[in-house]
């Protein structure tokens, strides 16, 4: 049962660091939720201030995840089409054979839903860089802290002093 619930662990810290990239896929929560499981396991000590802590974490970039693009994609003058389009153009960046689509997609969608918005190429290039520096920012976020709960994992299963059977 040890062993199943730190692969559970791991499998969900994996796919927390690909939530960062991933809009449908709450990155950090994803991770915490790997920290939750750790503690469940015999020979793993996690405190009830770690688990809050990193989880209030988690759920404040959970939620500047929102706040980051919007700023950036306002600042520059953009719209909410101009969101909806990186989202888009991420989606269709990750699935597409496209050599660094993840990052031209969200650039690609943000400029096609400004325009789509307003004809204007100048405004809707720099709504679309914005709404791009800006789903960049929150991106990075993310990912910094998923490897951070990546690394106390590491940390705590390498102190596991229990059998693993």
């Amino acid at each position: 049962m040890e062993i199943f619930l730190v692969l559970i662990a791991l499998l969900l810290m994996i796919l927390g660091i690909i939530g960062s990239f991933l809009p449908v896929l709450p990155g950090p929560l994803t991770s915490w939720a790997g920290l939750l499981v750790l503690h469940f396991t015999e020979g793993v000590q996690l405190s009830q201030t770690f688990l809050i802590s990193t989880l209030l974490i988690a759920i404040f970039i959970y939620v500047l995840d929102y706040i980051i693009p919007a700023i950036g994609t306002k600042r520059f003058g953009g719209s909410k089409a101009g969101m909806i389009g990186t989202t888009l153009g991420l989606i269709i960046g990750i699935l597409s054979p496209i050599p660094f689509g993840i990052i031209i997609g969200p650039f690609v969608g943000a400029l096609i839903g400004e325009m789509i918005h307003r004809n204007d190429i100048e405004k809707a290039l720099k709504a679309a860089f914005g709404s791009f520096l800006g789903f960049i920012a929150s991106t990075f976020l993310k990912f910094i802290v998923a490897i951070i709960f990546l690394g106390f994992f590491i940390l705590k299963l390498s102190e596991h002093n229990a059998p693993w059977y």
